[in-house]
């Protein structure tokens, strides 16, 4: 019976020792986007490529302007597209779970869905920043070896992300964070079927506003590996932003 007791209480000490051992798939999810995404107002520029065979077939030039709002740690992001010159000066918002999209030409202002394609295999929810420990519930699936984006090993946790939240652009996430320095290093991408819709791998860190941010986001499509779109940031500028740039009926007053 001693042994027994003893044994139970080795036991009951290991798994603790685990349990604390263990991170917070949360706080883990938390802090990659605070890399991902600056802790103040900012504009970013997003170049767009899509490449079809390794062969260039568009691009796309966007200025994106983000700010946090009052309610729920949510980001407000208006896109403003720069070039081709057929869609200079329209705009995209993206407030809460409203996403609205504005063409000068019309003057008119349409309602969008994040899961819509807006290039290649980018999606209009995948322009605007994005607050995944908001809108995903997350846990911890496995810690392992991977190949990044640059093709070198990094030891990661992977995270499965579960969508929390109505506007959540997807259903289901598998990500990968390095586990030395919380980087995000790969995304998998799933609808609420289960099928695959993108692969995305992030890479080229550089110092941005305080820290090092990817600059580079390869989006791969889940059914053909050839259909590949290139999202480059640059110049990322620290703001202040008037709250009613983030509001629908102002999109025919924006100027930045």
């Amino acid at each position: 019976m001693g042994l027994f007791k003893l044994f139970l209480t080795l036991l009951l000490q290991s798994l603790t020792a685990a349990a604390m051992a263990a991170p917070d798939a949360q706080k883990l999810l938390a802090a990659s986007d605070a890399i991902r995404n600056p802790g103040q107002p900012f504009s970013v520029r997003v170049i767009l490529t899509e490449f079809q065979n390794g062969k260039q077939v568009d691009s796309s030039n966007l200025l994106t302007f983000s700010r946090s709002t009052e309610q729920n740690a949510q980001v407000a992001s208006l896109v403003q597209f720069v070039a081709p010159i057929r869609d200079a000066g329209k705009l995209m918002l993206k407030n809460g779970s409203d996403m609205w999209f504005y063409d000068p030409a019309t003057k008119a202002s349409v309602r969008l869905s994040p899961q819509q394609r807006l290039m290649g295999q980018a999606s209009n929810g995948d322009v605007v920043t994005v607050n995944l420990a908001r809108d995903y519930k997350a846990t911890i699936l496995a810690e392992e070896d991977i190949q990044d984006g640059e093709s070198k090993t990094r030891r990661s946790y992977k995270l499965g992300l579960a969508a929390a939240t109505d506007d959540a652009t997807y259903a289901n996430i598998e990500l990968w964070i390095d586990a030395d320095n919380s980087r995000p290093l790969k995304g998998r991408f799933f609808a609420e079927s289960g099928r695959l819709l993108k692969t995305v791998y992030y890479r080229r860190f550089m110092p941005q506003l305080g820290t090092e941010r990817p600059t580079e986001t390869v989006i791969i499509d889940g059914l053909n590996p050839q259909a590949v779109t290139l999202m480059r940031f640059s110049d990322y500028t620290a703001r202040v932003m008037p709250s009613n740039w983030f509001q629908r009926d102002y999109l025919p007053r924006f100027q930045p």
